[in-house]
Order: C-alpha cells, then sequence, then structure tokens
C-alpha cells in the first residue's frame, strides 16, 4: 500500500481571486508582510501496488485532480504503514 500526496497549484499567470482575497484579509488584520496568497489543493490517496503506478497517478490527476489547462501538480510517494 502507497499513500500519495497530490499537490494541485494554478499556473503562472492565472488569476487567483481567492488567493487575493486571502491576502487582502490577512492585510486588514494586519498582516501586511504577506504580498501573494497562491490556494491550491491537497489530495491524499492510498493505493495498492499497481504496475505502472506513476503513469496511473499522471492520469488521474489529468482527467480529475487537475485542470492541466490552468493547474500544474506534483505528487509524492511514500510506503504506507499500516
Amino acid at each position: 500500500m502507497f499513500k500519495v500526496k497530490v499537490f494541485v497549484t494554478l499556473k503562472e499567470g492565472v488569476l487567483d481571486p481567492q488567493g487575493k482575497a486571502i491576502q487582502q484579509s490577512l492585510a486588514s488584520l494586519s498582516y501586511d508582510e504577506v504580498e501573494e496568497v497562491r490556494v491550491g489543493k491537497y489530495i491524499e490517496l492510498m493505493v495498492e501496488q499497481r504496475e505502472e503506478l506513476e503513469k496511473r497517478i499522471n492520469e488521474m490527476c489529468d482527467q480529475l485532480l487537475a485542470n492541466p489547462v490552468i493547474e500544474d501538480y506534483y505528487y509524492e510517494i511514500e510506503e504506507a504503514v499500516r
């Protein structure tokens, strides 16, 4: 069994209204040192060992977990402790 940690972020140049709202809220709370906020997604998958595991993870990300038009992703695979 493996734990796959998938991190999805907006591509550079894509507007992030949620990040902008968070940055403005932080500024209103006197956290003026925060110049930019980008919001993304974190997804954990528990998967069985399978041939071509990385290929399958890329397919999952491209087809469902991320929008490849506006988002980038990367992932980490680690052996799960039972």
